[in-house]
């Protein structure tokens, strides 16, 4: 960043910090204790829809990375696209196995940045649900390295339990890197892996 940069203004763009995943599990003591919500199982990380033989490749690779894995039930991941147009590869594990669901993620995003898809890589999300069905995602951002708590409310219509979200981020504020501007806590209605 040169001297013009900071003259008008401009910032430097935060570098993706993909190791922040591995703070989850800890974060998942705090969210039980704190608002009674446990992990699922399921995560997932999405991208800016991508084609071609590259992104084969890259699957393929993440698909035998994981694949490797005896503790896993099914595929390792698997490739789905939201009514929006977005790809997700989602991964599925027991509720007891959220660090090997991080690692999941962390593989996922990784493999993915190696081989040159980094700018269409959005986000990541780990699912988590209380004793009432409700769900609740932990969303990283990729492009920013923070996190934010997306709760849909049950039932038709998109709606989201606000304060709920907001109980989450002042709960998880040690133990995640929050997004403290709300404006990009953006809703992830029908995301696979929630």
């Amino acid at each position: 960043m040169g001297l013009l940069d900071i003259l008008l203004g401009r910032t430097k763009p935060v570098a993706p910090d993909l190791d922040r995943l591995f703070a989850l599990p800890s974060a998942a003591v705090t969210l039980e204790a704190a608002a009674s919500f446990t992990p699922t199982g399921r995560g997932a990380v999405c991208f800016a829809t991508v084609e071609g033989a590259a992104f084969e490749q890259s699957h393929r690779e993440v698909q035998a990375l994981l694949d490797a894995d005896a503790d896993r039930d099914g595929p390792p991941v698997r490739l789905a696209r939201d009514e929006f147009g977005y790809s997700w590869l989602v991964s599925e594990r027991t509720p007891d196995q959220l660090p090997q669901l991080v690692n999941d993620l962390h593989a996922v995003n990784s493999s993915m940045e190696v081989n040159g898809f980094g700018p269409q890589l959005l986000c990541s999300l780990a699912g988590f649900q209380n004793t009432e069905g409700q769900s609740l995602a932990l969303v990283y951002l990729y492009k920013r390295g923070t996190f934010y708590p997306f709760a849909p409310l049950p039932g038709a219509g998109q709606r989201r339990d606000n304060s709920l979200e907001l109980r989450v981020k002042a709960a998880l504020t040690n133990d995640l890197r929050v997004e403290q501007d709300l404006n990009r806590w953006f809703p992830l209605w029908g995301a696979p892996g929630l």
